[in-house]
């Protein structure tokens, strides 16, 4: 067992490493674009499916509550908390339209969509992208390959390329960390 733990945290780390090779400047692009979301009054609209839907919860709740300082509350939300909303849409319409039509509903110009994806091509969260480009909402991308579906739906696009799911979901998730803590540190000071 003690191999397979070392194996599964060296994996983690290669995805991590692998993202920082190229990343990194992007990453910068999109905290300084969300900077001036939240300087406008404007809000952060996360989404996604499975383990991607609760990091968008995750983030959506550092950003409202607080993350590492004492702060006033940021303006975001996940939009996969509300399961009538949820389901209504699913039954109604499709699984695939969920995000799009929140989106229409609650989003507006000057306000920036992030959908998160592991493989980035999740029809639901594309679709979301696309109705957020729609309404002049910068779109963010936090996805798998490089060369996903999502990368053409999205003003800044993040890839987290990895073999394994659980393994890009962890990078994934020190991405969303990062911006947060850096937002922070830009619009209230240093740590």
């Amino acid at each position: 067992m003690k191999d397979d733990i070392k194996a599964i945290f060296e994996e983690s780390a290669r995805v991590r490493d692998s993202f920082l090779a190229g990343g990194v400047e992007t990453l910068i692009d999109i905290t300084l674009l969300l900077v001036d979301v939240i300087r406008r009054g404007d809000k952060v609209m996360l989404f996604g499916n499975g383990g991607s839907a609760a990091d968008a919860q995750h983030i959506a709740a550092e950003f409202v509550n607080r993350y590492r300082i004492e702060r006033r509350p940021l303006p975001a939300l996940a939009l996969t908390t509300d399961t009538s909303i949820l389901t209504a849409i699913g039954n109604d319409y499709d699984f695939s339209d969920i995000f799009a039509k929140q989106i229409m509903a609650l989003g507006r110009e000057g306000d920036a969509a992030i959908g998160i994806s592991t493989s980035g091509r999740s029809e639901n969260v594309n679709r979301g992208l696309r109705a957020a480009r729609e309404l002049g909402i910068t779109t963010i991308g936090i996805g798998g390959a490089p060369d996903s579906e999502m990368k053409d739906h999205c003003d800044q696009y993040l890839s987290v390329y990895g073999a394994a799911t659980p393994r890009v979901q962890e990078t994934q998730l020190i991405i969303g960390h990062t911006i947060v803590e850096l937002v922070d540190m830009k619009l209230f000071g240093s740590m």
